[in-house]
């Protein structure tokens, strides 16, 4: 892609946004300056607070974190304003993140309690982003090792390579540092699994609030408001992102099977009878059996078929009904009339087929004339 040339004497700048809040974005500059610099290599030098173009809010282009950016500079002000987003290698919706690399996921072994259900639910939403899965397990401190190994092969059974935390003994850190290195990782998970705390682990210069869990409910309380990048003094960037204790599954129903590492192997194994098959209650079906998550997958896609129906079933309201403001103020939608079937025509329309009608009976009458004669 090539950077407009803007029409300002001042030349164009490249740097990543680390932070949007409001109508302001927190930019951090690369060491490219944009003009004809497809693939700067990034470092920690200044960040400008910069606004958008109003031309970028016309053409309806959003700028996310995460996302490179052209930007005009005001050195004295230490600010900017972009004028230019570049093309994204990947996108995320929820959490509104660009170019992201992998996705960390983070529970607890205790307090809140691992439930299998809720952490596939979780999976399910982090594979259907097609991006890779790193899952941490934290608060090993808090449990027995019989109970860290049950986890570990239960998950290993599941498709995945848990690694095992302590954010307070500080075990499994290294481990997870080798994976962070040189990557934008997005951490996510349920509150109060210790998402804040694993960035103030790995960042020391941040401090992020940290909640408590809640003894009542055995949930965590939101501590994390929006999302912003943090650099990492190894290299790579962590992204801090709002809990969410049930994520929203959006997926065809078709495609739910393919984010499940099961099912995908044992597709590797064999073959469904039918190219569109649910696994449900298919004849010759090579997935459906006995494995452990086979129940979450039959609820998750009950889940998914009804959302798809009601979809389906879901009208646009401004197609089928319109506004009405009455007296009071108060607004109230009716069902609008089908056109032709119960609503007048417009006196418009009658006088203009009344003029046709008169302009087709003297050509009517006109010809009749002329054959006479």
């Amino acid at each position: 892609m090539n950077t407009p040339n803007s029409l300002s004497s001042v030349p164009l700048v490249r740097g990543r946004v680390l932070a949007v809040q409001a109508n302001f974005y927190r930019v951090q500059l690369e060491s490219g300056h944009g003009q004809g610099d497809s693939s700067p290599q990034p470092f920690p030098c200044l960040e400008l607070l910069c606004t958008r173009r109003s031309r970028l809010k016309k053409l309806g282009q959003q700028v996310m974190v995460g996302d490179y950016v052209s930007l005009e500079p005001d050195w004295a002000g230490q600010r900017g304003a972009i004028v230019e987003v570049w093309p994204r290698q990947t996108q995320l919706q929820r959490p509104p993140v660009a170019n992201a690399d992998q996705v960390l996921l983070l529970f607890a072994l205790a307090e809140p309690i691992l439930e299998p259900q809720q952490l596939t639910r979780f999976l399910v939403t982090v594979e259907a982003t097609q991006l890779r899965v790193l899952l941490c397990l934290n608060k090993r401190d808090l449990v027995g090792r019989d109970l860290e190994h049950q986890w570990q092969h239960r998950l290993q059974g599941w498709g995945y390579e848990p690694i095992l935390l302590s954010l307070y003994t500080g075990a499994g850190g290294n481990l997870l540092q080798r994976h962070l290195q040189h990557q934008l990782t997005v951490v996510a998970g349920p509150s109060g699994v210790g998402k804040s705390s694993l960035i103030n682990d790995l960042v020391p210069d941040v401090d992020l609030r940290v909640g408590q869990v809640s003894q009542r409910w055995g949930q965590g309380r939101h501590t994390t408001r929006h999302v912003e990048l943090f650099e990492l003094p190894y290299g790579g960037l962590v992204a801090d992102t709002p809990g969410f204790n049930q994520p929203a599954l959006n997926c065809p129903p078709q495609d739910l099977a393919h984010y499940f590492p099961e099912v995908r192997q044992r597709l590797t194994l064999g073959h469904c009878q039918f190219a569109d098959c649910l696994h449900r209650d298919e004849p010759n079906c090579g997935v459906r059996g006995d494995w452990e998550r086979y129940p979450f997958y039959l609820s998750l896609l009950e889940d998914a078929i009804a959302q798809q129906s009601q979809l389906e079933a879901t009208t646009t309201p401004e197609t089928t009904t319109k506004r009405k403001t009455r007296h009071c103020g108060q607004n109230r939608f009716e069902p609008k009339l089908a056109k032709k079937q119960y609503r007048r025509p417009s006196r418009k329309t009658q006088t203009q087929a009344l003029k046709h009608y008169e302009t087709d009976f003297r050509d009517a009458k006109q010809f009749k004339h002329n054959a006479r004669f």
